[in-house]
């Protein structure tokens, strides 16, 4: 696709002996995976759009890079195929649904579009903690662009950085980034509050959670000022336990771990 290969440098300082493609979004032997991430559940979460839509979309040519799923009606014009509505498997209420979804995700959080740019090293996590620490996406970037102060924040390491930066360096990249913020708006991600009873604990989920979502639960957690981990260890202050808890709850006992139900936990932080 023309980007450019580079090799990965780990939290050590040590470049890897493998070279990645950086054209991500832009490079067709990755588009539709890409895709596929961008509106799933943890990005995007387009509702109506699937692996199945991502697929069909690109091999008809309407959609080869984010930006094209908000400008899907002008796209299939513009490549002379007829609206939506006519096509197989479509039909006039299902297509206005499906651009009444796109059109409900013209405005996004903050770790959520980060994340749905699919940047290596630079998932759900990672970005909840870059929006936690710059709330606002601009000046985020702006960091990115000068390549400065990437990593002096808490469980953020040199890889993911990096990875930000080798994107960021892209052209091809940015002029997807460009395009794609011109159909959306980034919201900005209120600040972590600083005296509820879990600020600054390493709050560790596991089990089936039967009130909430388990990333609701972690992005509650996290407006609260808490830090999500995924695994166990002597650093985790409280076990979050629904039913099915096996392997860390297990963990957690032998460490002596705080452990709480999903009720205890609501009773915890306020409901």
């Amino acid at each position: 696709c023309g980007s450019a290969a580079v090799r990965d440098v780990d939290d050590k300082g040590e470049a890897d002996v493998r070279r990645r493609c950086t054209g991500g979004l832009v490079c067709p032997a990755q588009a539709v995976e890409r895709l596929k991430h961008f509106v799933s559940r943890k990005a995007l979460d387009i509702d109506g759009i699937g692996a199945k839509q991502v697929q069909l979309f690109q091999e008809k040519g309407v959609v080869k890079a984010p930006q094209d799923i908000f400008r899907l009606a002008a796209r299939i014009e513009a490549e002379g195929l007829p609206p939506l509505e006519e096509w197989e498997g479509f039909g006039k209420a299902s297509a206005k649904k499906l651009f009444d979804a796109i059109d409900a995700r013209r405005t996004v959080p903050f770790a959520r579009f980060l994340n749905g740019l699919g940047i290596r090293h630079v998932g759900q996590t990672t970005s909840q903690l870059y929006a936690r620490h710059f709330l606002n996406w601009a000046p985020f970037w702006e960091t990115v662009v000068r390549a400065a102060e990437l990593t002096g924040i808490d469980g953020v390491g040199k890889a993911a950085a990096g990875a930000l930066v080798d994107f960021e360096a892209e052209p091809h990249n940015r002029d997807m980034l460009s395009a794609l913020l011109e159909e959306i708006s980034v919201e900005a991600e209120e600040a972590a509050s600083s005296d509820s009873p879990v600020a600054g604990k390493t709050i560790v989920f596991t089990g089936t959670l039967e009130r909430v979502t388990r990333d609701e639960a972690k992005a509650r957690a996290n407006a609260l000022g808490a830090k999500v981990s995924g695994s166990v260890s002597a650093k985790t202050d409280i076990l979050v336990a629904g039913p099915g808890a096996g392997s860390k709850l297990k963990k957690a006992e032998s460490l002596g771990v705080q452990t709480l139900t999903e009720d205890e936990w609501f009773e915890l932080i306020g409901g």
